[in-house]
């Protein structure tokens, strides 16, 4: 009995820790509805005009995802609407660099909370695109990425 107890526990255990994780979606379409509640029912409760912009998934039900933004709004999405993570968003302006490093040439000034498409990532630094400009970026203090 005791040893079915332990196998029970470390199972709830582990559970828990794969729902810990946090997964960062980007918004598949220029134009998603946000809902209320899990369905198409449900009421849009605002829309999203940004495609590319990364959310969080705290939730999910069946096709629909609840998801929270940079900016802490929340409800539901159905997943036909969203992609994997490609996307990030600055929480404080950065500097676009031509590499990865601080001593490479800088390319331009980023403003906190403009859209930044990833093409590829190596340690903590990011190349991106964004309106025309391509370069690197440091991910600390970013928005959807995961820890």
């Amino acid at each position: 009995m005791k040893k079915f107890c332990f196998l029970i526990f470390v199972g709830l255990l582990f559970s828990f820790d794969v729902v810990s994780e946090e997964i960062f979606l980007s918004l598949k379409k220029n134009k998603v509805n946000v809902r209320y509640g899990p369905s198409f029912e449900s009421p849009i409760k605002y829309v999203y005009k940004k495609i590319h912009l990364p959310i969080k998934q705290i939730d999910k039900k069946e096709n629909w995802r609840r998801i929270i933004d940079f900016k802490n709004n929340s409800g539901w999405i159905h997943w036909s609407q969203l992609k994997k993570i490609n996307s990030i968003i600055p929480l404080e302006d950065k500097v676009l660099f031509k590499k990865s490093s601080n001593f490479s040439k800088p390319l331009a000034k980023i403003k906190k909370g403009r859209v930044l498409i990833i093409q590829k990532c190596k340690g903590i630094w990011c190349k991106v695109k964004s309106d025309g400009f391509k370069g690197w970026i440091k991910i600390d203090n970013v928005w959807g990425l995961s820890n």
